[in-house]
């Protein structure tokens, strides 16, 4: 599908709706030439206007117009009519990390073990590429045929030249505590979510829950959360590493990727991407 053509909805044979968004839904489609299966993200301009985030999505286009990451959803192109946008993405037929981790309650070390260290490197990836997510949690993680990772929906990322934001965005259990205090920050707050996301699916829940934002916001800032028991020594010792409320001191990705926890319990199938250098 990389030829250049202009792209059209009479191009493609529209399935079942597989997801609905604030601007929109995404659908199963098939290219009626190549009979090709992919997903496309339909988006309203009127709603997109109305919530002032035009930007948001050209920079969310730009960003993933550019990734090719076994682990990283791939974007093939995107068209538009008069009161649409349509991005033609990847298909991920095994759907959202989040509705299998609450269909499975939650997961064991081999299955956790190998995500870890597929979104690491799809996150090595990112960052040598100035691309920092700043949205990670699992339903923004997607399912690929063999079951692979598939990071999506960079609509928070920023393509940073300068590597330091200020913004309050993302989701709450999942935001790092220098987000919270609207300090600067870095491509760290990514590493922090994956000490979050590896808790949460050995745990069934994410480590900061509270009934409320204000409660939540506490626990991050104070990195107060407690392992069930269930959790191995292996796993506590990665997650306690990772979540560190110094950025600068959370285990670096690559890290991750070689921590004794994540090298005997991953079953990656794909070879790592990160050495390809």
């Amino acid at each position: 599908m990389a030829y250049k053509k202009m792209w059209g909805t009479s191009d493609f044979e529209f399935g079942k709706p597989l997801g609905k968004g604030r601007f929109g839904a995404v659908y199963l489609a098939r290219e009626k030439k190549t009979h090709f299966i992919l997903a496309l993200k339909v988006i309203f301009k009127s709603a997109l206007e109305k919530a002032q985030l035009e930007h948001q999505l050209r920079r969310e286009i730009e960003i993933l117009s550019h990734l090719r990451h076994p682990n990283i959803l791939r974007m093939y192109n995107y068209f538009h009519d008069q009161s649409r946008i349509f991005l033609m993405l990847e298909y991920a037929p095994k759907g959202e990390l989040y509705k299998e981790l609450q269909k499975q309650k939650r997961f064991d070390d081999i299955r956790t073990a190998t995500y870890m260290e597929e979104i690491a490197d799809a996150l090595m990836y990112c960052h040598a590429q100035k691309v920092i997510h700043r949205d990670i949690k699992p339903e923004n993680l997607l399912l690929g045929l063999r079951g692979e990772l598939k990071l999506a929906d960079f609509g928070w990322s920023v393509h940073a030249p300068s590597l330091r934001r200020t913004t309050l965005c993302g989701t709450t259990d999942y935001l790092a505590p220098e987000m919270i205090e609207g300090s600067p920050h870095n491509e760290n707050v990514d590493v922090w979510c994956v000490g979050v996301l590896c808790y949460e699916c050995l745990a069934g829940y994410a480590p900061f829950e509270a009934p409320t934002r204000i409660e939540t916001f506490k626990r991050i800032k104070e990195v107060d959360f407690e392992f069930p028991p269930w959790v191995s020594d292996g796993a506590r010792d990665l997650i306690s590493k990772i979540l560190n409320r110094t950025p600068s001191v959370r285990l670096p990705l690559k890290e991750i990727i070689v921590h004794p926890w994540v090298k005997t319990k991953s079953r990656r199938i794909l070879p790592p991407v990160y050495n390809q250098e």
